[in-house]
């Protein structure tokens, strides 16, 4: 397999070089975010070993760009960094794991063989219908290219349907999935958060995406 090692210490990059040839990879180094962008959009590799603090462009926004242009490469990604939040926006964006350093060389390989044997699978964070755009990573909900504010209730429920455009969902099958258990709210609360959604997306736009299925539930498409 070939891969691509992103590390701007050059001591480190050489261990892991070294390491993952002696277990039978190729190896290709990048030392800075401008390069390393450039090698990971025009080499197939099989994975690509990522820090994320760089000079130029820094690793996250390597793997954003990378996601955005359609690499399902596995990326792993090596920092010093160890905050949840740094973890979460990471995988968020589309990374296959995580490993906080200092690390053990044998934990690596381990996990580098592990991402590898995932089959490939066109990462996005980002699901749309029509015009209508939602991105998980960044919270943030388009439609015509006009940002549109949500409640964390009401965009969970419009990823939710986004998840399932196409396909009926029904009231049961949305309170169990965007409530909890303990919810013990009024019975017709999926109908207000429809209706909320509604006029947020739909009321001012064209063409009407969300529709009601008579005695079914709710589908969330473009009508033909």
């Amino acid at each position: 397999m070939r891969i691509l090692v992103v590390e701007d210490d050059s001591k480190l990059a050489s261990v892991l070089r070294q390491g993952l040839k002696e277990q039978g990879f190729a190896v290709d180094l990048a030392g800075d975010g401008t390069a390393a962008l450039k090698l990971a959009l025009a080499t197939a590799y099989d994975a690509v070993l990522l820090d994320l603090m760089l000079p130029g462009r820094d690793g996250l926004d390597i793997l954003r760009e990378l996601r955005r242009q359609g690499k399902a490469v596995p990326v792993l990604i090596l920092t010093a960094r160890s905050s949840v939040d740094d973890r979460v926006l990471g995988l968020d964006l589309g990374a296959d794991d995580y490993l906080s350093k200092p690390f053990d060389l044998k934990e690596l390989i381990a996990r580098l063989r592990a991402i590898t044997r995932r089959p490939l699978v066109e990462p996005s964070t980002t699901l749309r219908v029509a015009d209508l755009e939602l991105d998980t990573a960044r919270r943030e909900v388009r439609r015509g290219g006009t940002r549109i504010d949500l409640t964390a209730k009401e965009f969970m429920l419009l990823e939710y349907l986004l998840r399932k455009k196409g396909m009926v969902v029904t009231r049961a099958m949305i309170l169990d999935h965007v409530w909890d258990m303990d919810y013990h709210g009024g019975s017709n609360l999926v109908e207000v958060y429809i209706n909320y959604l509604r006029r947020k997306i739909d009321q001012d736009f064209e063409p009407k995406l969300i529709h009601t299925v008579r005695g079914a539930g709710y589908v969330l498409r473009m009508e033909e």
